[in-house]
């Protein structure tokens, strides 16, 4: 089976951080991420999409990442059933992410905060596509960035 999402969206308001009773750290946070067609008045729709994130990216998330911010997520959709306070059975849909990436550089999303971008900036950038299309890219990417980054070259793409 098969259930991953990736979205990138601006963050609706500030990230909700909590910690459940056993001491474990959440966040959640709504993005909101248009579609890729206009609607009847050439006029964008926008889905407002419910994410959560745990433990240290939830740290992560609730220090660095504020409303309006263009962000990144993958993770997986999760769907919680209950019944409300009238008897009704409801559900809802939840992202749980589990990575999370700027989507935008420290220029372009107009906040200012104490986190030290300039370890992004100084990034080798990717290595020229080889001539051979069948040989194994390089990867350049020199960073303790958590997360499974594989750099593909795009002769290496399907499509």
């Amino acid at each position: 089976m098969l259930n991953r999402v990736i979205l990138m969206g601006r963050l609706t308001a500030e990230p909700d951080y909590r910690t459940t009773q056993n001491g474990t750290a959440m966040a959640r946070f709504s993005l909101a991420v248009e579609r890729d067609f206009s609607g009847p008045n050439n006029e964008r729709q926008t889905d407002f999409l419910d994410v959560v994130v745990w433990r240290q990216r939830a740290d992560f998330v609730s220090k660095y990442f504020h409303k309006g911010q263009l962000v990144a997520v993958q993770g997986s959709i999760q769907v919680n059933s209950y019944t409300d306070r009238e008897g009704n059975k409801r559900k809802s849909w939840d992202i749980v992410a589990d990575q999370v990436y700027f989507a935008e550089g420290k220029r372009d999303s107009g906040h200012q905060s104490n986190y030290d971008y300039s370890r992004y900036d100084q990034m080798t950038p990717p290595p020229e596509p080889a001539q051979n299309s069948y040989s194994e890219p390089v990867s350049s990417y020199q960073s303790g960035d958590e997360g499974d980054f594989t750099p593909v070259a795009d002769d290496d793409l399907p499509f």
